[in-house]
């Protein structure tokens, strides 16, 4: 196995909870499998760019293999799938789909990694005594992986902890699987290894009431998505229980459809009524509320379907520029921010622009703050994504 290339399969639905490693002439066999191409078809194709013979019986066995680990589409899977969704409806709340996977499950072991991230050296340090600011109304944190972006959270939840607790966040997550609906909500608590975090059901209840659309048509999103979880559990850290505070998760959709129109989200109906309706919610209301956005930034290289890799001379070019785009936001310009990514047809997949514009249009703030930016690159690939943390007063 040593120095071999292999390519990695995982389920983003988490129908399978396994991790496939497939050599190069197995990717390619498993790429045939489109419902386009017979047996027949895959053997000529094999043939074509390996010189060798593809037995049926080796065929089927990958079949058969690919079917019991739950990665083909077929009544297995189906069954599988609706199980699951089931479950999730039934239940009152959302499990914490990625412990132990994307972080420590242990409370001791996640108590520890947290840490490290504020007191690492490029953490902002551990955390202070509280009370030495005020006016906090939001921040941007990224959603990536923790083992490569756990720093740069650290910066945005420092700045949560040093200003005084709010009645509630509201959390802007970001779906990476297609939804019906521009905007998803969920009556769910989140559990965390370190805590439950209690939903604002009047908050939610307020939004659903001045919105037109079904906000829960999307719902089983919820169940996968990582985003408004790794959020989650950052803030039990922060706020271990009982500390009382409850959450509104909010799982936005793509913004594609807007940039292909050459629109503004705020010219869509579905979104200007969305955004409307969570600040006409809070504002009867009365609560104080800080925003959570979280986002991560472009997503370049040949992991992400461009032709070309990137290298250093590119990550340089490619921090200009973001800094340059989240300049926008530091002047509470969210439009001008939209238009940054319009412009460039969102060549750099922007993945947290919905959750910051819908943040930006929706929070009452005066101005922001860069507080850190990172990128994590992959050599093997040519690629990177760009992330930072921001700070709105």
């Amino acid at each position: 196995m040593s120095g071999q290339t292999l390519l990695c399969l995982q389920d983003p639905q988490n129908i399978s909870d396994k991790t496939l490693f497939l050599p190069p002439p197995f990717h390619f066999i498993v790429s045939l499998f489109d419902g386009q191409h017979s047996i027949l078809d895959i053997q000529a194709e094999y043939m074509r760019r390996f010189g060798g013979f593809l037995f049926t019986e080796k065929i089927e066995e990958i079949i058969h293999q690919l079917d019991e680990a739950l990665f083909l589409e077929g009544e297995r899977f189906e069954e599988t799938l609706k199980e699951k969704e089931e479950a999730f409806r039934k239940s009152s709340f959302r499990e914490a789909a990625f412990a132990g996977k994307s972080y420590e499950r242990e409370e001791g072991r996640l108590k520890a990694q947290l840490s490290g991230y504020f007191t690492g050296p490029e953490g902002p340090g551990p955390l202070q005594e509280k009370g030495q600011k005020s006016g906090l109304r939001g921040v941007v944190a990224p959603h990536i992986d923790f083992q490569r972006g756990g720093f740069c959270y650290a910066y945005a939840h420092q700045e949560i902890w040093l200003n005084p607790l709010p009645e509630s966040f509201i959390i802007f997550g970001t779906a990476h699987v297609p939804m019906e609906r521009p905007f998803s909500m969920t009556r769910k608590d989140f559990l965390a290894p370190l805590g439950r975090l209690e939903v604002d059901r009047e908050l939610v209840d307020a939004i659903e009431s001045r919105y037109p659309e079904d906000l829960f048509l999307d719902e089983a999103t919820h169940r996968i998505e990582h985003s408004i979880e790794f959020q989650c559990v950052f803030l039990r850290y922060l706020y271990p229980e009982p500390t009382p505070f409850r959450i509104v998760p909010i799982l936005c959709g793509s913004f594609h459809e807007m940039i292909a129109r050459r629109i503004s989200p705020m010219d869509h109906p579905p979104v200007r009524q969305f955004i409307e309706a969570v600040r006409e919610s809070v504002s009867s209301l009365g609560r104080e509320i800080c925003y959570i956005a979280s986002a991560d930034l472009a997503h370049v290289g040949l992991q992400f379907g461009d032709r070309e890799g990137i290298g250093k001379y590119d990550l340089r070019i490619l921090e200009e520029e973001d800094r340059t785009m989240l300049s926008h936001l530091e002047r509470m310009d969210g439009d001008g921010f939209y238009a940054s990514i319009l412009e460039e047809r969102d060549r750099k997949r922007i993945c947290g622009l919905p959750a910051i514009y819908a943040m930006m249009k929706a929070m009452e703030a005066k101005e922001g703050r860069l507080l850190k930016y990172g990128q994590a690159y992959t050599a093997e690939t040519q690629s990177a994504v760009s992330f930072a943390s921001m700070a709105f007063y």
